[in-house]
């Protein structure tokens, strides 16, 4: 069993589901903010940082709602995930992103999810 938790961050987005959707769903999307290279075939997505590459399988998804990822190397029940709500109250677009890290690492890896985020909204023009 993994040490592993399920962590969850949420970012307010100045945008509309359906553009926020291919940022984070599409291998072009992705490549903008995400990776340095990304590469999909049949829902199995593969990416680039500084010359390292890891694949990871879409394992779930629902069309401006949500996508969710298996790094091929994870345990089964591990994955992470980019989810589009929106607040009830201000009616805002909220990018809600799962990962699971150790417990030690989590705020690590948080810093590391904002880094990218802020790469996102970059080119969202947030």
């Amino acid at each position: 069993m993994s040490k592993k938790q399920l962590f969850s961050l949420e970012y307010p987005v100045r945008c509309s589901p359906t553009i926020l959707y291919e940022f984070l769903a599409t291998s072009s999307g992705l490549q903008e903010w995400f990776a340095d290279k990304v590469d999909d075939h049949d829902g199995v997505f593969s990416f680039s940082w500084n010359g390292s590459e890891d694949t990871a399988e879409v394992v779930a998804h629902e069309e401006e709602h949500f996508i969710r990822f298996h790094w091929s190397h994870a345990p089964v029940e591990e994955f992470f995930e980019f989810a589009i709500e929106k607040s009830e109250v201000t009616n805002q677009t909220i990018l809600v992103i799962k990962d699971f890290a150790e417990k030690r690492d989590i705020k690590d890896q948080s810093m590391l999810w904002d880094h990218q985020v802020k790469d996102l909204f970059h080119r969202l023009g947030n």
